[in-house]
Parts: structure tokens; sequence; C-alpha cells
């Protein structure tokens, strides 16, 4: 038991010394001033029209995105359900790949495709077509969380479907049930941990970010995420940016319940 203690202590360290200490500084000066005194000033100050519209638009973006990766993803997870392949096979591990590349790589190789005299509008101008301008404006910020985020809907959706008693769906059909009310009635209710899982693992993300507003949608878009990055590292107010930060917090500990309610034997989680 002693040794097994023991090669839990790097773990436990980085546990302290990279979220646990963070967190607690996060706390100490979003509910305190310039001088140390406790204040709410910090948290109420999201109710302010630009924070408020930039917290506002964060929300609307993020739940936009988290729809379009729903609607994508749940046909894409249920063919690959039906092909019986598993977590381990090729196709699956296609969906993952991308995540495997950098973050910032990804989120600049769109803005070099969508910038005005990009590859995209290249093309179309090769054409003769019109060409797009939707750099700099949130759609392209969505475009960039759902291309970003897609596979982490997929991954709980595929997982809830795999599991999936065909048996089950077979007995609908031979009760006289039609495709839709097989879906409606059999599929989706028993997926729907995956469902909230993906949404989660979406909408959190997706909330938070300022990478893809900020190379996507430049200075025209402000989101929450630049908000507060802007706080940190250009105004240097970090007791301002703690307490938005801390709203923040208040929406992804919601989406947290909100998952452990809807899936509560973990059937959406990704392994």
């Amino acid at each position: 038991m002693n040794k097994k203690k023991l090669l839990a202590t790097p773990y436990l360290f980085w546990s302290v010394m990279f979220i646990i200490i963070p967190l607690c500084m996060i706390f100490y000066y979003g509910f305190t001033d310039k001088t140390g005194a406790f204040t709410l000033e910090n948290i109420t100050a999201i109710a302010s029209a630009e924070h408020f519209k930039a917290l506002w638009l964060s929300i609307l973006l993020s739940l936009i995105s988290t729809v379009i990766c729903l609607l994508l993803a749940y046909p894409l997870a249920m063919i690959l359900a039906n092909m019986n392949v598993n977590q381990n096979s090729f196709i699956v591990v296609i969906f993952i790949l991308p995540m495997w590349m950098n973050f910032l790589l990804r989120t600049l190789a769109w803005q070099t495709l969508l910038e005005k005299t990009g590859v995209i509008n290249n093309i179309l101008s090769f054409l003769h077509l019109p060409t797009l301008n939707i750099i700099n404006t949130p759609y392209a910020i969505v475009l960039g969380m759902v291309y970003n985020f897609l596979p982490f809907m997929v991954l709980p959706l595929y997982n809830a479907l795999v599991k999936i008693d065909k048996n089950v769906i077979n007995a609908a059909k031979d009760l006289g049930a039609n495709p839709v009310q097989t879906f409606t009635k059999i599929t989706f209710p028993l997926s729907l941990p995956g469902v909230i899982s993906g949404i989660t693992m979406v909408f959190v993300p997706a909330l938070t970010t300022f990478v893809i507003s900020t190379l996507l949608g430049g200075s025209k878009v402000l989101l929450i995420g630049n908000v507060i990055e802007q706080e940190f590292t250009q105004t240097g107010n970090w007791y301002l940016g703690s307490g938005l930060s801390i709203v923040l917090m208040i929406f992804i500990i919601i989406s947290m319940i909100l998952s452990a309610i809807f899936d509560k034997d973990r059937e959406g989680a990704l392994l």
C-alpha cells in the first residue's frame, strides 16, 4: 500500500501545483480588490454592457456550434456503430487523427483557407465564382468550433450507440415499428447519455475558447474568452479576469452536473 501511495506522489504534486494552486489564486483574485479586501465587483462586472454582450455572444455561438456538431455527428456515429467497428479500428482512428494535431495549427490552417486572398477564394476566383467573405465574422468562428470540436461529439455518441443491444432494435422492428419509431422510441433514448456527454464536451470548450475567435474572428468579434485573456495579458487586471473566469466556471459546473445526472452509469464515456 505504501508503494502505491509513493507511485501517486508525482500525480499529487502535479495536481497541487497546476490545478489546486491556480484555482485558489483565481478565487482569491476574483473575490478581492487591489487592497486585498473582499468584494463581489469582479463577479458582478459580468453584468456590464460590454461583458454581458461578450458572454451572450459566446453562449449563442457555442450553442449553435454544439447543435451543428450534434446534427453532423449523430448520423456519422450511427454509420460507424452499424459497421460493427471497434474503437481501435482504422475508421475510428481517422476521426481521432485531427485531435492529435496541434489545436493552434488547425485553426491557423482555417485562417489561411478563409482569408480574402486565401486558398478557397483563389480557387473560386479561378473558377469565376463569387468569393467568400466570412473571415472575421461569427460564421468563421462557428466553422472553426465545429471543425475542432466535432470529434468530441462523435466519440461519445459512437460509444453509446455501439453498446445498444441489436436484439432490442430487431424486436422493435418485429413488433411493427418503422425506422422513425425505432429511432425515436429506442435508439435515441438509449443513446441519450452519449448525447449529453457529447454536448458537454463540445459546449464547454466552445464557450471558453479565445484562440478560435482571435484567429478567425479578428478584433471584430469579441467573446468572453477574449475579454478574460485580455484582462490577464494586456491590461494586467487579474482581479477582473479572475472574477469573469469564476462566472465561466459556474457554467462548466452546471454542464458537469447535467452530464452526471443524465449519464449516471458513464455510458457516454469515451472508454
